[in-house]
């Protein structure tokens, strides 16, 4: 029997911004970045509010329908547990729509919130795997989910079983030589707009150099900086999405002239920069401040977090 929380409990979860993809590895490589959104919940006796504080503000909609919202639902499902009504607090500092995992923070956020909720209730919280295959099951896809509950660099994959599939990942330790820079454009963009882009089949050479490229990846990231700029080539996706950013486009191309390994921070328009090197070119600076991108260092981004009881709001 499904158990009702009583009113005024409270829970806190934090939770990163990531970028996926990075270059080769399409839909299974992620990365957290030091970029958060923090949700609030608290239960009532009956009703829904929600507010939202930052990205999104004034857009989102404030109902059922809102992304946290609905994971939140979905965790208390999960968990076997119900709430009268809820006042959900949102501050959200992850840009929407620029490639940055802002739908997997949401939804990661919202389902680890539960937990703060389920242990005051004596119900055992939900595991870094449920929140991973919960969170990857409104995408489709683990990469960005699997980076927001864990944290880090993740490797991460689908096992397509019946009668659903089922979600999985890996951590992998980034090498600290590894500095991370993010560029994010005005322009917003969508997973679903670019995915069409994409063509269904891709040829058996294209297949081969992604999968080695990917392969190096991994050890670039773990081991081998020096290996970034070959690591981070792409075949499958970047160029076939260059014409709808033309801008985020050309700015990969001028870091990689100045030596940079770059990529379409996941489905763009957002670039992430990985450099041994503590700032990026003169010309690199100058094309972003002339495209109105925003050039930020990022630092690897922590796992999910979430808290029990009062929360203080930042």
């Amino acid at each position: 029997m499904t158990r009702v929380l009583p009113p005024a409990l409270t829970a806190t979860s934090v939770v990163a911004a990531s970028s996926a993809n990075l270059g080769p590895g399409f839909d299974s490589l992620g990365l957290a970045l030091s970029l958060y959104d923090e949700i609030v919940v608290e239960t009532t006796d009956s009703g829904l509010t929600v507010e939202v504080e930052g990205e999104g503000a004034g857009h989102v909609p404030l109902d059922d329908t809102h992304l946290v919202v609905r994971a939140i639902r979905r965790g208390l499902q999960a968990l076997d547990i119900s709430v009268s009504g809820m006042a959900v607090w949102c501050r959200n500092d992850i840009p929407h729509s620029r490639g940055l995992g802002s739908s997997a923070a949401a939804v990661v956020g919202g389902l680890s919130v539960v937990n703060g909720l389920a242990v005051q209730a004596g119900s055992s919280p939900l595991a870094e795997r449920d929140l991973i295959q919960l969170a990857s099951e409104f995408e489709g896809h683990p990469d960005n989910a699997s980076a927001a509950v864990l944290g880090g660099g993740v490797v991460s994959w689908t096992d397509a079983e019946e009668p659903a599939p089922h979600f999985a990942a890996a951590p992998i330790r980034i090498h600290s030589d590894i500095r991370l820079f993010t560029a994010i454009p005005p322009e917003r963009s969508s997973t679903a707009e670019t995915r069409v882009l994409l063509p269904e089949k891709v040829s058996h050479t294209d297949a081969r150099f992604n999968v080695s490229r990917a392969a190096l990846m991994v050890v670039a990231l773990t081991e081998r900086p020096d290996l970034l700029m070959s690591a981070t080539e792409d075949v499958l996706h970047q160029p076939q999405r260059a014409g709808a950013m033309p801008a985020s486009a050309e700015y990969l191309r001028v870091l990689r002239r100045c030596g940079v390994a770059a990529v379409l921070s996941g489905a763009g328009p957002s670039v992430l920069a990985l450099s041994t090197s503590s700032e990026l070119p003169v010309e690199a600076l100058e094309y972003g401040a002339a495209n109105g991108f925003t050039v930020s260092e990022m630092r690897i981004g922590d796992g999910v977090r979430w808290t029990s009881g009062a929360a203080v709001r930042r």
